[in-house]
């Protein structure tokens, strides 16, 4: 039987992705299973044998959790950490009170900033709820000025920066160095979200109409740090425990800290030398992680006064949380290798290059219309950076950090109603169908856009 032709191969695999969105949004299937439904229908439509299929549909999720299962992890414990303990609260009041309402925008920036860093971005946005309406009645300040630039900035933490999924996945998939994907992001999404945030807000904030919602009662957190899921785990105590805001941020920069120390080293020292390796080991994602969160517990569960049943019980909550996730991620990363096995990386490749597209401009393209078409970013970043990792081998000159920030801000685009981040969104800010496609919609295309634009800027300098 002959070798499909490159744009079979192509059909096919849009034929698959069609069954994948139709999976998921029409018939509401569990997202791991229609991944793996889409492989088996593109693998073998690809002319791939079906055992043949499901070995590498194994393979590539054995190989995308195997490098990045433990990062993932281990940042759920950390930003449960700081939800529970409160330090994620006293951050937000720490903040607060040193910008004051009458720079309620820088702060809402600095804290989406902060938190998420090391939370999701529907913790993040969970977090910091109250403080945005809160500071939208003290500032006097229309709504969508405040709420648009905070989600504009989570989302770009969550789509550009580790410990986030999808991020990791492509970091290990294209073997980029973590602490240079930190300053890259930086420098590109800043921007980039100031653009779809912080600008756009400005000017469709009196189109769009949208009361604030009325202010929420504090949330305190419940004595000794106790999770509401759990009850059995509530203590006696009257007065609950708060870590300093100095503590949290100590928290949250060590990682941080870490790698891009170990990318500091890779640059300034030789290789072999005894500083650089022991500089790599911890800076290591995993490493620095499980420092961190080392010191989480050490430092925020002293602050809290928690006991050891509830760190482990917080632990185990943060990890049973994030199970469909890895499902999801090792899916889309079985999902790319059955592609890759069927020849569909090898055509996009002769494609990219009949096309004549800079590689930065065709991985933002592919992890573009897969976001656009499963409404997932995760699954649009793994998916994408599994089928350009290829190209890597014949395009030695690609700056692999400026790839995965590509490829991330590929997956931020155009969130619409197969997204789950759109509805919680809508619900989070009390916006109706219209207003959320009229808001958050065109933040996530503009900074998709931008971020694309700021990334080739940023090639020419590195």
């Amino acid at each position: 039987m002959p070798a499909p032709s490159p744009l079979t191969l192509l059909v096919v695999a849009l034929a698959s992705i069609a069954v994948l969105v139709a999976l998921v949004t029409w018939r509401k299937v569990n997202a791991f299973v229609a991944l793996l439904i889409a492989a088996v229908l593109a693998g073998v439509g690809s002319g791939l044998a079906p055992l043949a299929t499901l070995k590498a549909f194994q393979d590539g999720l054995g190989a995308t959790l195997g490098g990045i299962a433990a990062v993932i992890a281990l940042g759920a414990m950390l930003g449960k950490l700081l939800a529970e303990s409160g330090g994620a609260q006293v951050l937000a009041g720490r903040f607060t009170a040193f910008f004051g309402p009458a720079r309620a925008a820088w702060c809402i920036v600095a804290l989406a900033l902060v938190v998420g860093l090391v939370t999701w971005f529907t913790v993040g946005l969970l977090l910091l709820l109250p403080v945005l309406i809160s500071l939208t009645h003290e500032s006097k300040r229309p709504f969508l000025v405040l709420a648009l630039p905070l989600v504009a900035f989570l989302s770009v933490m969550h789509g550009l920066t580790p410990p986030h999924p999808g991020p990791v996945v492509a970091i290990d998939q294209l073997g980029a160095n973590t602490g240079k994907v930190l300053v890259f992001a930086f420098l590109a999404g800043v921007p980039a979200a100031a653009l779809g945030g912080s600008l756009f807000a400005r000017w469709v904030t009196p189109r769009v109409p949208v009361a604030p919602p009325l202010p929420v009662a504090a949330d305190v957190r419940r004595p000794e740090g106790t999770s509401s899921s759990d009850p059995s785990l509530v203590t006696s105590a009257a007065t609950p425990l708060f870590p300093t805001a100095g503590a949290t941020a100590f928290v949250i920069a060590l990682p941080i800290g870490l790698m891009l120390l170990a990318s500091f080293a890779e640059l300034a020292l030789p290789t072999g030398h005894a500083a650089r390796t022991a500089l790599a080991f911890l800076g290591h994602p995993v490493t620095a992680l499980a420092i961190a969160l080392a010191a989480a517990i050490w430092i925020l569960g002293r602050a809290a006064q928690f006991t050891r049943p509830q760190l482990l019980a917080f632990t185990e909550q943060s990890v049973a949380s994030i199970g469909l996730t890895l499902l999801v991620v090792g899916g889309g990363g079985g999902f790319a290798r059955v592609l890759r096995e069927a020849g569909t990386a090898t055509a996009l490749g002769s494609l990219a290059s009949n096309l004549h597209l800079p590689p930065l401009v065709f991985g933002w393209l592919v992890a573009a219309f897969i976001r656009v078409a499963t409404g997932s970013a995760t699954v649009a970043i793994t998916t994408a950076a599994g089928l350009l990792a290829p190209m890597l081998a014949t395009h030695p000159e690609i700056n692999r950090e400026l790839l995965v920030i590509s490829l991330g801000f590929g997956s931020l685009f155009l969130s619409h109603l197969n997204d789950g981040g759109f509805w919680i969104v809508k619900d989070c800010l009390g916006l109706t169908v219209q207003q959320t496609l009229r808001t958050w919609t065109v933040t996530e295309t503009i900074i998709g856009l931008s971020g694309l634009g700021f990334t080739f800027l940023l090639s020419l300098v590195f």
